[in-house]
């Protein structure tokens, strides 16, 4: 998993002189009656089988007394003199070392889980080009695509005892120093795309200071604290060199990462067959700028919701919480054109069901409006000058539970932007009864273009800010009005701040 950085990465420039200075070698040698701990590969194996996706392929008949401690099958023999060689042709940059160690660990999955590596064969269909991409980005070896093998069996919602989530295995606090954002609705350590990005970053920067890509390996797993540990105490600058003063995991880390790299790379020669994993290879993504449920999705285009959960694990409750983000949606490449064609439909369909009769506390806190322990939902617009402070006054909430309702990380509101709330029916009927009598007094929204008959001069409107606009041009729509005029009535004191959405308030002079 990736460790904690704060603290280690600035350690690592500290280091980096002595580490280039010194002679490497090869200390493989040394290593005499290794412990071998399979334990948290396993659990990762068996935890990868749950999925439901992986259950389909492994009991196609709907078979479930698959049993991973019995899966085993004769295999071509191997003597060591054949794994080296054959480790030798895998045309890697990063080194391919053979020791007894590494030809354990290709037994273990190579042999004893090879239901488990078939899936992953099938599952790398689909992660691997993501992978690659990432990694090509940044300039790094291709086959460091391999590390999700050994982290998390290619399970993106895979969390480990100490907390690290995702394909990637990264700590809350490692993934927000690579700005991976976990919310109560989103957690990006989880998202493919993204974490992929962030993990091939984090190992570039490994990189740039050690220039070794075993020491850089088993710093992703352990931290580079515990590298730095482990060189100062031995002196030596190898993986095989500071083995013995390794964290007991990460002794088994690079040999576990060398045998997955073999034993993915030579699978048919080792007799192992990709199980088909029905997660669409082919898939296109649109970017979401309102809250959506993977439900609406899923009942208006007929996409099964598990495909969809699969495609968008990083989404936690299948809430995409875009009110005040732009977030992703992963599709089969297929619905896109028709996910366009049905947006309105989609965003619109069960919008009531899905979000007005959702509970507070499913979003991880209960509003204490009032005495109504859930309050209603309504819908706020926010005002040029609007704060949390006159919000949270109007309306009994705390600005807290306005962040948490919307996903908001920030102390700025954007004019034009909704909020949700919910807040005591008390509260509420005030709110609708205001906003009516606003109507019935003849403050109207134009369509930004014809002006309604039935406004009179004195009367106020209210103008959507389209792209383009800015108080000059909005001026000119209406005889009479200025520029300056409609940013003193709406308390802007820069035209060029105005948001698309926005409402403005405008006097109508003729």
């Amino acid at each position: 998993m990736v460790k904690n950085v704060f603290g280690g990465l600035f350690l690592l420039f500290v280091f980096s002189i002595n580490i280039n200075a010194q002679e490497k070698f090869d200390d493989t040698t040394l290593i005499t009656n290794p412990e071998i701990d399979f334990q948290d590969f396993s659990r990762n194996l068996d935890s990868m089988l749950s999925l439901w996706y992986v259950q389909g392929a492994i009991n196609p008949n709907g078979n479930n007394n698959y049993n991973a401690s019995t899966d085993t099958a004769v295999v071509p023999y191997y003597s060591d003199e054949m794994y080296i060689e054959r480790l030798s042709h895998m045309n890697t940059y990063i080194e391919m070392t053979y020791n007894e160690i590494v030809r354990k660990y290709i037994e273990f999955y190579s042999l004893k889980r090879r239901r488990q590596v078939e899936v992953m064969l099938g599952l790398s269909e689909y992660y691997f080009p993501i992978f690659e991409q990432a990694l090509d980005k940044y300039g790094l070896p291709l086959e460091l695509k391999y590390l999700p093998i050994i982290e998390s069996a290619l399970n993106p919602t895979a969390i480990s005892r100490a907390g690290a989530s995702g394909l990637w295995q990264f700590m809350y606090s490692t993934g927000k120093l690579y700005k991976l954002n976990v919310s109560s609705f989103i957690d990006e350590r989880q998202y493919p795309v993204k974490s992929s990005d962030a993990a091939a970053r984090y190992l570039r920067d490994l990189y740039a200071i050690y220039h070794d890509w075993h020491l850089v390996i088993a710093a992703y797993n352990c931290g580079p604290g515990n590298i730095n540990k482990a060189i100062k105490r031995t002196g030596k600058t190898t993986y095989w060199g500071i083995y013995e003063r390794l964290p007991r995991e990460t002794r088994g880390y690079v040999p576990a990462y060398i045998a997955a790299a073999f034993t993915m790379s030579n699978y048919k020669e080792l007799k192992l067959v990709p199980r088909k994993i029905e997660i669409p290879k082919a898939t296109d993504t649109i970017m979401i700028n309102k809250e959506l449920h993977l439900m609406q999705v899923s009942e208006v285009l007929k996409i099964p919701i598990q495909t969809l959960k699969a495609l968008n694990p990083q989404y936690k409750k299948d809430i995409i919480p875009a009110n005040f983000d732009t977030l992703p949606l992963m599709l089969p490449a297929d619905y896109i054109t028709q996910f366009i064609i049905l947006k309105d439909s989609i965003f619109n369909y069960k919008d009531s069901l899905f979000f007005n009769s959702i509970h507070p506390s499913q979003y991880g806190s209960i509003n204490k409006a009032g005495n109504n322990s859930e309050g209603v939902r309504i819908y706020y617009t926010i005002r040029s000058g609007d704060s949390f402070g006159l919000i949270t006054k109007r309306f009994k909430v705390t600005s807290e539970e306005i962040k948490l309702w919307n996903d908001i990380r920030k102390n700025r509101l954007i004019a034009g932007k909704k909020l949700t709330l919910y807040v005591s029916e008390d509260i509420a009927n005030k709110y609708k009864n205001k906003r009516q009598t606003n109507i019935e007094n003849n403050v109207q929204v134009t369509n930004n273009n014809v002006l309604d008959e039935n406004v009179k001069k004195g009367e106020y409107i209210y103008y959507t800010v389209k792209s383009g606009d800015n108080c000059y041009t909005i001026s000119k729509k209406y005889t009479g009005v200025t520029a300056d005029e409609i940013m003193k009535l709406n308390g802007i004191t820069n035209s060029g701040s105005l948001q698309i959405g926005q409402k403005l308030k405008i006097k109508i002079k003729e």
